[in-house]
C-alpha cells in the first residue's frame, strides 16, 4: 500500500464529491465510483440490464473510442495518488485506464471544463484488483476525468491528496480551522487501530462509528492523542468535541493544547511539533465527556495557534472535532 492512501480521498461522495458526467453508464451507474467503503457483490443477482454491479460499467463498444467519467472533487487540492479499483469485475474490466485533471473557478458545467492535464498515463489494469498510481503534479485541481480503454467496469475511484482551499474565501470569516475542507489535517496520532484520525475533521455528521476516529483499548496506563495542523494561523473561539454514535467506547475525558510554530502549516509538512515542547499552552483543561454527545466549549484565549493537540483519556473514539475561529496573518 502506498503512503498516499493515508491521505484524504478528495473525491469521496461523503466529502461532497460528485460524478458530474459520463459518456455511458449502460450497465451500472457512474455514481458508484465515489461511494464510501469497498464495493459489494452478490452473485446471480440480475436486473433488467444484467448482473447488478456496485460500480460503473459501460456497454461493449463496437466503434472506435473510449469511455470516460468526470468527477468534481468534494475538496479541491493537490493530488498525490489515484486508486482505480476493478473489484468484482473479472470478465468485463477495462484493460487500460488513464486519469486527467483540471482546475476550474466557480461552478462550471461539465462541458465548460478545459485545461485538462494527464496525471496518470494510460496504464494496464487487471480484473478484480486494486491499482495504485502515485501522482507528482504539484498543481491544485478541482476535477478529474477517468478514461477507460475501450470500455468495461470500474468499482471505485479514489483520489488521495492534500486539501488546498481558496484562502481568499476563508479570510475575514469565522470558519472551522480544523476542517479538512478548509485545509486542516492530522500530522500525528498515537493510534488509529480502527479508523483514520482524519475522519474527525471530515465534513458533515458522522453517520456511524466507522466515520469517526477510534483507537484500540489501552492497557499501559497512558492516553491517546492526535495533532491537527490548522488551515492557517488563527484564533480559536470554540471547541466542539462530538462523541456521536460512540455509546460504549467514548473517551472519559479530553483536553486541548495549542502551539504557534511561527509559520503557517504546510500541506506536505507531515511533521507535528514535539509533544514536549514548552511552547504548548492549554486551550481546554481535562474535561469529562459523555457518550453519544456533542460537547461545545467556548475558548476565551486570543493567542495565535497553528497546531492543536487533542488528548483523550484513556482511549476510545470521537466522531468529530470542530474548531471555529478566524484566520490571522
Amino acid at each position: 500500500m502506498n503512503a498516499f492512501t493515508r491521505l484524504p480521498d478528495l473525491a469521496l461522495r461523503t466529502y461532497g464529491g460528485s460524478v458530474v458526467a459520463a459518456n455511458d453508464e449502460s450497465f451500472a451507474e457512474r455514481e458508484a465510483l465515489i461511494r464510501p467503503g469497498p464495493a459489494e457483490f452478490r452473485p446471480h443477482t440480475f436486473g433488467a440490464k444484467g448482473q447488478v454491479y456496485d460500480g460503473w460499467e459501460t456497454r461493449r463498444r463496437r466503434e472506435a473510442g473510449h469511455d470516460w467519467a468526470i468527477v468534481r472533487l468534494g475538496m479541491p487540492g493537490v493530488v498525490r495518488g489515484v486508486v482505480v479499483d476493478t473489484a468484482w469485475f473479472r470478465g468485463n474490466y477495462p484493460p487500460y485506464a488513464s486519469v486527467e485533471a483540471c482546475a476550474a473557478e466557480g461552478h462550471p458545467a461539465p462541458e465548460e471544463l478545459d485545461g485538462w492535464v494527464e496525471i496518470v498515463p494510460k496504464s494496464p489494469l487487471g480484473g478484480d484488483a486494486t491499482h495504485e498510481f502515485a501522482v507528482t503534479d504539484p498543481r491544485r485541481f478541482t476535477h478529474v476525468r477517468l478514461n477507460i480503454f475501450p470500455d468495461g467496469g470500474v468499482a471505485r475511484l479514489r483520489v488521495h491528496g492534500r486539501v488546498v482551499p481558496d484562502p481568499a474565501f476563508l479570510h475575514g470569516l469565522t470558519v472551522d480551522l480544523a476542517a479538512l475542507e478548509n485545509g486542516g489535517f492530522v500530522t500525528a496520532c498515537s493510534d488509529e487501530f480502527y479508523s483514520s484520525p482524519n475522519n474527525v475533521l471530515a465534513p458533515g455528521l458522522a453517520r456511524n462509528q466507522a466515520e469517526g476516529w477510534e483507537t484500540a483499548r489501552r492497557r499501559d496506563g497512558g492516553n491517546d492523542w492526535l495533532v491537527v495542523a490548522l488551515a492557517g494561523p488563527g484564533r480559536i473561539a470554540v471547541a466542539e468535541i462530538d462523541t456521536a454514535n460512540l455509546k460504549f467506547n467514548a473517551p472519559g475525558w479530553a483536553s486541548l493544547t495549542g502551539i504557534d510554530t511561527g509559520r503557517a502549516p504546510q500541506p506536505d509538512d507531515g511533521q507535528a511539533p514535539p509533544p514536549d515542547d514548552d511552547a504548548w499552552f492549554p486551550l481546554l483543561p481535562k474535561t469529562r465527556l459523555q457518550p453519544d454527545t456533542r460537547h461545545r466549549f467556548r475558548l476565551d484565549d486570543d493567542r495565535r495557534v497553528t497546531h492543536v493537540r487533542l488528548d483523550i483519556f484513556p482511549d476510545g473514539g470521537l466522531a468529530r472535532l470542530r474548531l471555529p475561529g478566524t484566520l490571522i496573518a
